[in-house]
This record gives structure tokens, sequence and C-alpha cells, in this order.
């Protein structure tokens, strides 16, 4: 794995395909996040590490709960909020915030709880810019980049839904 320190300095990028994303540094896989199933709104992250579930919850799925695979206790849970910004509030108190900017969500970006920002993902560069990550662990920072991608890929789904029934 990748110390957090060099990967401020280094470029992430990230690869989607009908079941999920794959974030590489340069050309080395560090990351995926993918559908369990075709049918299923649960995905699998993974780092080189660790893995967890993500999965939809609460009434109108406005709610995500992340599991550890491995010990299937819960992580964190993230609150969708009105104007694409949510919170993601981890087991130890931990608090980040999710928020899209830009039309059609071109900018996902992750502050901490203090408003400092920890990481940008681009959309349209399929690109991940890291950075004040000096105070979070590093299986966090993967967690908060591949959770990231997870609601790049609600939001795809949600406006393929929102044209499917325009049309």
């Amino acid at each position: 794995m990748i110390p957090s320190s060099a990967a401020v300095s280094s470029g992430f990028t990230f690869f989607e395909d009908w079941t999920g994303f794959e974030l590489r540094q340069d050309s080395r896989s560090v990351g995926k996040l993918v559908r369990r199933s075709v049918w299923s709104s649960e995905f699998e992250a993974e780092s080189l590490h660790e893995s967890w579930l993500i999965r939809r919850s609460g009434f109108w799925g406005s709610k995500a709960e992340i599991i550890d695979a491995a010990s299937k206790q819960p992580v964190a849970t993230f609150r969708s909020a009105w104007g694409g910004k949510g919170t993601l509030a981890f087991a130890d108190g931990q608090t980040f915030h999710v928020v899209t900017r830009g039309v059609w969500h071109p900018v996902w970006t992750v502050t901490a709880e203090t408003g400092q920002p920890i990481l940008r993902v681009h959309t349209g560069e399929k690109s991940v810019e890291l950075q004040d990550v000096a105070a979070i662990s590093e299986s966090r920072l993967w967690l908060l980049v591949l959770f990231t991608l997870y609601r790049v890929r609600q939001s795809e789904d949600a406006a393929a839904a929102g044209a499917a029934v325009a049309s």
C-alpha cells in the first residue's frame, strides 16, 4: 500500500464500468468498488488490506451504512442532506462531510468536520486529488475515496432512473 504522505503528490485515477470502479495510482490498482449483483444496491469496497460492504438504508435510501466485511461490525453511517450534501459519521466519532458541486456533479469534495478539504473526486477527469490527509489513517483515507465513488455511482443511477422516467 502507498503511504498517504506519498499519496498527496501522486496522481490517482479511477476507471468505471457497469459493475463499479477501480482506483489506480499510476498503473497499479489500489482499490475497487463493485456492485454485488445486477439486482443489488449493496457494494463491496476493498483496498489492498481491508474490505467493507456499503449499502443503502433508511426511507427512500437517503442513508447508507458501511460494514466491515470481515467482522460484520458497523464502521460508519451516512446521512444525505438537501443540495448534494451529506455527513459520514464513523463509529469512533470522527465525522466528514461529502459535498458535490457543479453541473452534473463533476466535483465531489470530502471535508473534515472543521471544513478542511481532505479529497476531491473529479468525475470529468476521472481523477482523485488528495489534500490534507496527514491526520487520517491510510485505511480510512481509502475508505473515504471508495465511499465517495459509491456516492458518484448513486448519483449516476438516480440520474439514469430520472431520465428513464422522463422519456
